[in-house]
């Protein structure tokens, strides 16, 4: 397997305003779920770990991922549990509104299949699922790559909605990011995973209509953001990671790494979904990027 993550995946369902609208879209989604969807559609083996509830919605999360070749095999399903629901309220010249309804869909240690991640060349994980109650079954993971020899990829992810206490966030993601070869974090974060920069893990700098950067071997390299149509920003931090790590596998120069990340994270935010917008092999030399 080149990428093993585990995370949440849950339904969305996009609106105007609900008490008026009559209409709505129904996707899924998941910030381990875009990336593994983009590093299929890269031509990589990418898995997926996650519990999802014994629903339609469930079957939906589950179709779509084994659709993009993602492997699902270590999936659950918790008959027990509806599977989450995240609702986005669309309004012009807004920030969409958005409501969780998350529910008890929670991974455990004991789904952590240990000799499948060892033998991955990254996991990948992010501060979402940290904020979660499948913390434990994280750890187990990122713990097991790291005694293989396993390359561990960390998105920081901060959400403030999933975390009550800052100074909890601060501890539970700077220990994460400690944990990190490579880290991935936006401007905004970094005071939050202070201890992490240093050392020498590869840190790529998320800075929004800024670009990107990363500091290699004591060399700082840097890409701008693509400019094109905007249909929803939601997903890019996850589209980015899926490019870079897509470039990292294929061991390309960091810069090449930093614009293949700015190019799925154009692709994604292209699209009114999160993920089906992400671009194939085929189409990465259609904008004369990759060389």
């Amino acid at each position: 397997m080149d990428v093993y993550t585990l995370g949440e995946a849950f339904a969305i369902v996009t609106s105007g305003r609900v008490r008026h609208e009559h209409e709505a879209r129904l996707d899924v989604a998941g910030a381990e779920f875009t990336v593994a969807v983009g590093l299929a559609r890269l031509g990589h083996e990418a898995a997926w770990l996650g519990k999802v509830g014994g629903d339609e919605l469930g079957v939906r999360v589950l179709t779509a991922l084994r659709g993009e070749g993602v492997d699902i095999s270590d999936a659950r399903v918790d008959e027990a549990f509806p599977t989450g629901l995240l609702l986005k309220e669309s309004r012009p010249g807004q920030v969409a509104r958005v409501t969780y309804y998350r529910t008890g869909t929670r991974l455990t240690q004991g789904n952590v299949p240990i000799d499948r991640i060892a033998s991955s060349r990254v996991l990948h994980v992010s501060g979402i699922t940290a904020a979660l109650n499948s913390r434990d079954a994280m750890h187990t993971a990122v713990r097991v790559a790291r005694s293989s020899g396993v390359t561990v990829s960390v998105a920081v992810n901060y959400r403030d909605q999933l975390w009550p206490d800052l100074r909890e966030a601060e501890e539970v993601l700077s220990a994460l990011a400690c944990s990190a070869d490579v880290l991935f974090v936006r401007q905004s974060e970094l005071d939050l995973v202070k201890p992490a920069l240093t050392g020498d893990r590869e840190v790529i700098v998320l800075r929004g209509p800024r670009g990107a950067s990363v500091r290699v071997d004591g060399v700082r390299h840097d890409a701008p953001s693509l400019s094109g149509p905007v249909v929803d920003p939601t997903g890019s931090g996850d589209a980015f990671v899926a490019g870079y790590l897509s470039a990292l596998l294929e061991r390309l120069h960091p810069a090449d790494r930093l614009r293949r990340g700015a190019l799925l994270a154009a692709f994604a935010v292209s699209s009114t979904s999160e993920w089906q917008g992400l671009p194939t092999r085929a189409e990465l030399p259609l904008l004369n990027l990759e060389a």
